[in-house]
Parts: structure tokens; C-alpha cells; sequence
């Protein structure tokens, strides 16, 4: 990244940070379980590698998921979104077989998702490891 958290790309300058959030189909608590949660994680860190996205924080919550990042160009996210939430059912289906009488028809993610400045920050999560972790 450029010493001035400016990125150019084709004429434009700027700096490109998205706040989503989404949650499980009917908001079902199964990030609770250790090994989902670490393989969620785990999962949307290997997305935002291959696709060249800085994840800034990321919390994986027993029922919903928070990510801060920032792209190198400017992305749409409803993009965002499609890629994290389709590659990261994909693989927990994969991986978690068993997701699967719980999500019988195949959806793990809820359709909505949901956006606010500094929320993730002011989470008070006593639970929550993981953004102490990924936090600036």
C-alpha cells in the first residue's frame, strides 16, 4: 500500500474500505462451534488473498460475521459479498458435511446483508477473540 492509503487505478485515486456484515440462514448460532468458526475464518482469509483484498478486521460472531477490508480498486459490494458468501458455503459444506441437514436446501448464508461505519469496533463481545486479533 502507498505511504498516503492511496491506491490509483485507471485514473482514479482512492481509498476503497467496505464494512459488511451477513448472517447464517435463519440466523441459526452455528459459527458457535470452534472448528466452523476457525474454518470461516480461515476460508474468507484465503478469499481476500486470491482476490487481492486487505482484510482490515475480521470477527466471525456465533450467529452473523463482520469484515472491514480494503480492495486495490474500486469493487462493487454486491461483488464483495457474492464472492465471500458463495466461495465460503461452498467450502464449509465441504468441509462441515453434516451443515448440510441444517441447510437442506443448500443455502447457508442469509440473502441480506448489512453496513455501518465503526461497528465492529465497538463490539462488546466478551467471546470474541478474533477481532483483537485482526484489529489496526
Amino acid at each position: 500500500m502507498k505511504s498516503s492509503n492511496l491506491y490509483s487505478h485507471h485514473h482514479i485515486k482512492g481509498c476503497w474500505e467496505h464494512h459488511l456484515e451477513w448472517a447464517p440462514k435463519y440466523r441459526f448460532s452455528v459459527l458457535r462451534k470452534q472448528s466452523i468458526k476457525e474454518d470461516c475464518e480461515a476460508i474468507l482469509m484465503q478469499i481476500a488473498r486470491e482476490r487481492d483484498w486487505e482484510i482490515l478486521e475480521l470477527a466471525v460472531m456465533p450467529d452473523h460475521v463482520h469484515v472491514i477490508m480494503r480492495t486495490h480498486k474500486p469493487e462493487n459490494p454486491s461483488g464483495i459479498l457474492f464472492h465471500l458468501k458463495g466461495r465460503s458455503a461452498y467450502e464449509l459444506f465441504r468441509k462441515h458435511p453434516n451443515m448440510r441437514k441444517r441447510y437442506w436446501g443448500g443455502h447457508f448464508w442469509s440473502r441480506g446483508s448489512f453496513c455501518r461505519n465503526n461497528y465492529v469496533r465497538r463490539q462488546a463481545d466478551i467471546h470474541q477473540t478474533t477481532l483483537q486479533t485482526w484489529a489496526i
